[in-house]
């Protein structure tokens, strides 16, 4: 069976605190064989780099969520800089624009996430874009950028075709989590067939958003397979074949550091 890519987990939130070795064996046992850990925070990102020092199927992401961007310490610009340099890290992110909690005003959102995206384009990292409510806006952030061929992934997406035409332009990755196949995302699976395979990757954005066998529990990188089958019958392709392009995408995005 080919090996599977979560791009996208928290495994250093409370939720995995007490049982984080057996979740990373039940998703060997599962198929999994890289993650990325995504830092939410200043010290949410040095979480996710520690834990990748210590798995070799850990990948790390480094960044500051919009709900934050309004608490960044004085320093949090050098922090993150640092911690970008590190060879267990593959991206900068989460980072982006929530206009539907607003937990951080736009104008503190909009500043953090330019930062992140001059971060990118110094480390010649990819980004991870969190946007909800916001796409227009975050689509004009991005034009004020020279974006590189392969700027970064848009983060569980669930918006229209307008906005994933307008993204896969500007050559970012869409990514899908478990809605996907929640029974009335007819229009999510209907995109599916319009994204190039070559720019699709999955997710599980653990531990939110499990997928429909597992509704109602905490999300883990093992019920991941259910997203993969899920797009593969959406798509009508063969399962192997869906994990192998999706590994390849994320060898490709992550500048081949994903190796299986």
């Amino acid at each position: 069976m080919s090996l599977l890519v979560d791009t996208h987990a928290h495994l250093d939130f409370p939720e995995f605190a007490a049982d984080l070795a057996e979740v990373l064996k039940k998703a060997r046992q599962a198929g999994v064989g890289a993650i990325i850990n995504v830092g939410t925070g200043e010290r949410s990102s040095r979480q996710v780099v520690s834990l990748s020092d210590r798995d070799p199927c850990l990948w790390a992401a480094v960044g500051v969520h919009p709900h934050y961007a309004g608490r960044v310490s004085p320093g949090y610009r050098r922090e993150l800089a640092e911690l970008a340099a590190h060879p267990r890290v593959v991206a900068i992110g989460e980072t982006g624009l929530d206009y539907y909690r607003n937990f951080s005003s736009p104008a503190d959102q909009e500043e953090v996430f330019r930062y992140h995206l001059s971060l990118a384009a110094e480390t010649g990292k990819p980004v991870i874009i969190h946007s909800r409510n916001a796409y227009d806006e975050t689509l004009k952030i991005l034009r004020e950028f020279a974006l590189p061929p392969r700027p970064g992934v848009m983060h569980c997406f669930s918006g229209g075709r307008v906005q994933a035409r307008a993204f896969l332009e500007l050559g970012f990755y869409l990514s899908v989590a478990g809605p996907v196949t929640y029974p009335r995302s007819h229009e999510l699976r209907e995109i599916l067939k319009e994204i190039p395979g070559d720019r699709l990757l999955l997710e599980t954005d653990a531990p939110y958003l499990s997928p429909q066998p597992y509704r109602g529990l905490r999300n883990e990188p093992a019920f991941i397979k259910a997203t993969y089958e899920r797009v593969a019958l959406a798509l009508e392709t063969d399962f192997e074949r869906l994990a192998e392009q999706v590994r390849a995408n994320s060898a490709c995005l992550f500048a081949g550091t994903v190796i299986l």
